[in-house]
């Protein structure tokens, strides 16, 4: 199954809470996002088997903020996936944005060992993203709620990886100043296709900071400048956000269907 088709096949499976008849062993991912908390099941080869998602607020800026919340959220997702599936799910990874160390990197893992899930692995959330899209040479971003993280990789090894403090939720705020809105009222707003186009001329000066911040950190690597770029995360969902990103950055870049998924099935590949 190609990359893409996965990630259709993804986002088909959490739409209609189905599972694929595929057989076992199975891998598991959990991400835990700044809006959002997805687990995601891949048979053996990372072919979506099923998932389930949860808009959330216990994460900022990569930091898990709220332990209990997170918690009960991954028990949840679980326990659903495990009832869809017949089986028990045992085991699973983690991510994290790049440079997270210390008690800030455990607090994933410790969250789904609390829920019932060993990890087994914790990653790179663009590095994680790479492995779902099948890239091994190119630059991946991962604009998250709070961070953006970027990862290069050249012949399948990962080269150079960074995060600056941008993201979905700076483009929430704008729109909650924008439209005298609260937070949450601005997050249903950015969630809502039809509204799209109404909203990109507001948000435009977060869309090109974010380029800016990415343009920013590649400096000094001319190496990688004719490499492709792929931006995954929920804000890249945003209707025009693929052109006028690449119009600051001053690149072509890619972004993949359904790009809020990306990123935990990479993590479930590695689970």
């Amino acid at each position: 199954m190609e990359a893409y088709e996965k990630i259709h096949r993804l986002h088909e499976l959490i739409e209609t809470r189905t599972v694929a008849d595929l057989p076992g062993p199975y891998k598991v991912g959990v991400d835990l996002g700044t809006a959002d908390v997805v687990l995601v099941v891949t048979d053996e080869t990372g072919n979506p088997v099923a998932g389930s998602m949860r808009w959330a607020s216990v994460v900022k800026d990569g930091l898990v903020v709220d332990f209990r919340g997170a918690m009960v959220i991954v028990e949840e997702l679980k326990a659903e996936v495990e009832e869809l599936m017949g089986v028990t799910l045992e085991k699973g990874a983690t991510a994290i944005p790049p440079g997270t160390v210390g008690r800030n990197a455990m607090a994933c893992g410790h969250v789904i060992a609390g829920a019932g899930l060993e990890p087994v692995c914790q990653v790179d959330e663009p590095v994680a993203a790479a492995e779902a899209l099948g890239i091994t040479h190119g630059i991946v971003v991962d604009i998250g709620g709070g961070t953006t993280g970027i990862a290069v990789l050249r012949n399948g090894e990962l080269v150079f990886t960074a995060d600056e403090p941008t993201g979905g939720t700076h483009v929430s705020l704008v729109l909650a100043g924008a439209y005298k809105i609260s937070f949450e009222e601005a997050e249903l707003l950015k969630r809502d296709p039809a509204q799209h186009r109404k909203i990109m001329p507001v948000i435009l000066p977060v869309v090109e900071k974010m380029a800016t911040v990415v343009k920013n950190m590649l400096i000094g690597y001319e190496e990688f400048s004719d490499y492709p770029v792929y931006v995954v995360g929920g804000t890249a969902y945003l209707q025009g956000f693929e052109t006028e990103f690449g119009k600051a950055f001053g690149r072509k870049v890619h972004v993949p269907p359904h790009p809020l998924l990306v990123t935990p099935l990479g993590i479930a590949m590695f689970g």
